[in-house]
């Protein structure tokens, strides 16, 4: 059934609610506390996406409901804003990252020679999120624009919040211009496609563009450019070029707010338009997207082996992986839009949930090293396992799980779901381009795990830290997620098809 009204439904907005709230309250908390009492604010922070996650198991425990808010007429239909099981899917990783983030963000605001104003920090973390929680739900393109804007602009203030350092400055200026190229494209395509059917919303442009009368070149092309600003987002090839600058020069819980809620925004968004709105347009777009992954998990893998520190390898890493996330939807060129559709919306989602938790683990640890080695180089964590262990088994798990090998079978899990989307759909071309990337992968990934297990003569070369109690929280709930994942894949996979329906949002 579909609980609609015109007047806003407070629960279905519940989760993003809380998080914008929680955004002002850490501001405004920020005016009042003396000063180096980040804790607090981390505390408020915390509370208030711990607040959104029980919203959302709420709404996730009402199978029955679909909830519409801002219905497009009296009939309650076409709805600007719906939350179902692929909402509510998006919207818990997105929660979990940034309860992630914020917890590796406050070793960074309470050290005493931080230049990050820890009110600030929490303030933009969590105004990014909410617009990254709007998009999960949001069904019309303009919606889904603003909500896009809404990701971005805080993370652009982010990556440039370090005062008077010269290399997060050009690290956000790069992140703005190209955004702002892609967004002016997105909204091209909007626009053309606007033209086309007289519709923003999804379900309406999908009716119009199911019409063979109303098949027209102004259409598609609508259609693959809209996807452009949806690319830049998850760092898909050639919208690319801002990910390494970017996260070797922002601070290291921000490159893992970029990697994984950022791109988890994107995703959703380009998953939602391609399944809810232009699935007639498949010949389309498709190949377009099929030609993203490739390009994308090629050139991020390759670029990959060149690097020599730990944070530009995790960044041509999450290049790469957005690559084996856009394979299932490239596939459904070949197999067509029906019946394709909803098991390419599965097989991504159940690969975001995995690399979200990998990814955020080996940031987090990242994030630790970092805090006394800024600019650590990978021959610098040889022999970590003998002064840090656990941390050394933490990063190696997580580096492992990337690659898709045991003992993190999570990521195994992930390829195989992969790799089953472009068989089952007849693109084994793709499927043979996603092995080809995983054994080159695992070059860089096996390279790096090796060195931190290896013996090395000067033991005072190795690196030597100290783990701050929250950070260390913040890596342990991403390294149980992954290893819940590896264990109990049925999980995620139960997850993914939980949230596969197309029909009804």
């Amino acid at each position: 059934m579909i609980r609609a009204a015109q007047t806003v439904d407070w629960m279905a907005v519940a989760p993003a609610a809380a998080v914008a709230a929680t955004a002002l309250a850490v501001l405004i908390a920020d005016l009042w506390l003396p000063s180096r009492r980040s804790g607090v604010l981390t505390a408020i922070g915390t509370v208030g996406v711990v607040a959104a996650l029980i919203f959302v198991g709420l709404l996730w425990g009402d199978r029955r409901a679909t909830f519409c808010v801002g219905a497009a007429d009296a009939a309650f239909t076409s709805c600007s804003y719906i939350v179902n099981q692929l909402t509510l899917v998006f919207q818990g990783v997105v929660l979990v990252g940034t309860l992630v983030v914020l917890l590796l963000a406050h070793t960074d605001t309470a050290a005493p020679e931080s230049r990050l104003p820890g009110g600030e920090t929490g303030f933009l973390v969590l105004a990014s999120a909410t617009g990254a929680l709007v998009l999960a739900a949001g069904r019309d393109l303009a919606t889904i624009v603003v909500a896009l804007e809404v990701v971005s602009l805080p993370a652009f203030a982010l990556v440039g919040l370090r005062r008077r350092d010269r290399r997060d400055a050009e690290a956000a200026l790069t992140f703005f211009i190209v955004s702002v190229v892609s967004v002016a494209v997105m909204i091209y395509g909007v626009s053309l496609v606007y033209g086309a059917t007289g519709a923003l919303h999804l379900d309406r442009i999908a009716v119009a563009l199911g019409d063979p009368d109303t098949r027209t070149g102004l259409a598609a092309a609508g259609a693959v450019l809209t996807l452009v600003g949806l690319a830049f987002k998850i760092g898909a090839v050639p919208f690319h070029f801002w990910v390494p600058d970017t996260y070797s020069g922002a601070p290291v819980f921000v490159a893992a707010y970029l990697s994984v809620v950022s791109k988890a925004a994107g995703l959703v968004g380009l998953v939602v338009v391609v399944t809810h709105g232009f699935a007639a347009y498949s010949d389309a777009w498709a190949p377009v997207v099929a030609a993203l992954a490739v390009a994308t998990m090629t050139f991020g893998n390759v670029a990959a082996l060149r690097q020599r520190t730990a944070i530009r390898l995790l960044a041509w890493s999450s290049i790469a992986q957005a690559g084996y996330m856009l394979v299932p939807l490239g596939a459904v060129a070949a197999g067509g839009p029906t019946g394709q559709l909803g098991a390419a919306q599965s097989a991504t989602i159940a690969y975001l949930c995995i690399y979200a938790a990998v990814n955020l683990g080996a940031f987090g640890v990242l994030a630790v090293v970092y805090q006394r080695y800024p600019g650590a180089t990978l021959e610098e964590f040889r022999g970590l396992v003998h002064r840090e262990p656990a941390s050394a088994v933490v990063l190696g798990f997580s580096l492992l799980a990337l690659a898709g090998l045991p003992p993190g079978v999570a990521g195994l899990w992930a390829k195989i779901v992969v790799l089953d989307a472009a068989v089952s759909s007849g693109a084994g071309w793709l499927a043979v381009a996603v092995a080809i990337n995983t054994v080159i992968g695992l070059i860089y990934y096996l390279r790096w795990t090796v060195l931190m297990f290896s013996a090395v003569p000067d033991r005072r070369a190795v690196l030597s830290y100290d783990v701050p109690p929250l950070s260390g929280i913040a890596i342990g709930l991403a390294t149980a997620g992954g290893i819940a994942f590896s264990v109990l894949p049925q999980i995620v996979f139960g997850l993914a098809e939980a949230s596969s329906g197309i029909v009804g949002g």
